[in-house]
């Protein structure tokens, strides 16, 4: 009798809302690029919906998924087993379904966010100066963890709500001084490291309005937004000198861990693989 062949396996994306995303087109063109087996699909779930689908995957042939906005803090309190990395951000942003149906859940964005600034600045030195970190969001605590890391001695941090900077401070530790965000522009004095975590910037929201007059041009300046690549922050720190990074590779490199559990194997974050995530 013939075996019955094994089906490919399965992976995603949810989110509500989920058609903007571009993991499926990126975890499209790795499973092409290396002539893996294997499907990865954007579903759009509702917050009340969540509990029932993430028992459901697993038996649907699914090896595991990417969780975006909403339900990134949500799938932490769902999951069996939580990484270190994952519960000190609270938030996860891959989740791994195990052969016995038990739930992984691990956050990569601070992973990502390094290897970018790794693989387009492979000579910044966390260690040189003070970092700014403007945002206090969930992709912002993934931000200081990393940046905390790799040995980042003091970091500065600022949001429109002050509260969200001092809860982040407070878990984190003195290494970090809140600003109020009247006072954004003066926290970049001495700053080696400059980070926008906010939306602001992006494609249909207001520009970031924090003046960069003491922003020196030995700094390196990084931006999470990657719609528009060059965002109106990191066009004004290139005029003035800096060195900048975009944030599509972050978007990338998040993804690879993931990739690898899922398919088996790593996948290259290359110049031809920014080229296909773009369109």
């Amino acid at each position: 009798m013939p075996i019955a062949p094994k089906h490919a396996p399965l992976a995603g994306v949810i989110g509500m809302p989920i058609a903007h995303s571009r993991s499926p087109r990126l975890h499209g063109h790795w499973l092409r690029r290396y002539g893996l087996a294997g499907h990865y699909i954007p579903m759009p779930v509702m917050p009340e919906h969540l509990a029932e689908v993430l028992r459901v995957l697993p038996r649907a042939g699914f090896v595991g998924i990417n969780v975006t906005i909403p339900h990134k803090e949500a799938v932490l309190a769902l999951a069996d087993t939580v990484t270190d990395r994952a519960a000190l951000i609270g938030a996860a942003n891959t989740l791994i379904f195990r052969p016995d149906g038990k739930i992984h859940a691990d956050n990569t964005d601070g992973y990502g966010f390094i290897a970018n600034l790794r693989q387009q600045a492979p000579d910044w030195q966390p260690d040189a100066g003070p970092a700014v970190l403007i945002g206090a969001g969930g992709a912002a605590r993934a931000v200081v963890a990393s940046l905390l890391d790799s040995g980042v001695k003091e970091l500065r941090i600022t949001n429109r709500t002050r509260l969200r900077s001092e809860q982040i401070r407070a878990e984190f530790g003195a290494r970090l001084v809140v600003y109020d965000w009247a006072q954004a522009g003066n926290m970049l004095d001495g700053a080696s490291t400059v980070v926008n975590a906010t939306s602001l910037g992006m494609e249909g929201k207001p520009p970031l309005r924090v003046p960069l007059d003491a922003l020196s041009p030995e700094a390196l300046v990084t931006d999470l937004v990657y719609t528009p690549l060059m965002t109106p922050l990191l066009t004004e720190a290139r005029a003035r000198g800096c060195r900048v990074v975009d944030g599509l590779g972050m978007l990338l490199h998040q993804a690879a861990p993931g990739f690898e559990r899922w398919f088996g194997q790593r996948p290259e974050v290359d110049d031809e693989t920014r080229r296909i995530v773009l369109g």
